[in-house]
């Protein structure tokens, strides 16, 4: 059974700094698209950051709200996706989840609304809560 759990939510101060973990168990994932969405109360899903293998070359992609700010990473031999996130702003609040995807759908993980991220991704972990006060 394919499974990912999250870790490492919590709560900081503005400017502080948090690193998320995905556990993937089951299933090797090491050529799909891995994905970190988030989403905050009253608002819809967004995705956040994806990273994809391809060849000998690593792809990494972001929502511009975060670029500079949160770097996404994976250690294959661990089968673990990781986001570190500094910098932080209350605006980061949300629930954080991962999900695995196809390569395709790397590159455009900003964009997709919440129905297609739900198409194009899955198995979704439970989600981590970060929340950041000002």
């Amino acid at each position: 059974q394919v499974q990912l759990v999250e870790s490492g939510g919590g709560s900081v101060q503005a400017g502080g700094s948090l690193r998320l973990s995905c556990a993937a168990s089951g299933y090797t994932y090491s050529r799909n698209c891995m994905g970190w969405f988030r989403q905050a109360p009253g608002k819809e899903r967004e995705g956040v950051a994806s990273i994809v293998t391809g060849g000998t070359r690593t792809y990494t992609y972001y929502t511009d709200s975060v670029k500079g700010r949160f770097t996404i990473s994976r250690d294959n031999a661990k089968n673990t996706l990781y986001l570190q996130m500094a910098s932080l702003k209350p605006e980061d609040t949300a629930m954080y989840y991962c999900a695995a995807g196809p390569s395709f759908a790397c590159p455009t993980i900003a964009t997709m609304n919440p129905s297609l991220q739900s198409a194009r991704f899955g198995p979704w972990g439970q989600g981590t809560q970060v929340t950041v006060s000002s």
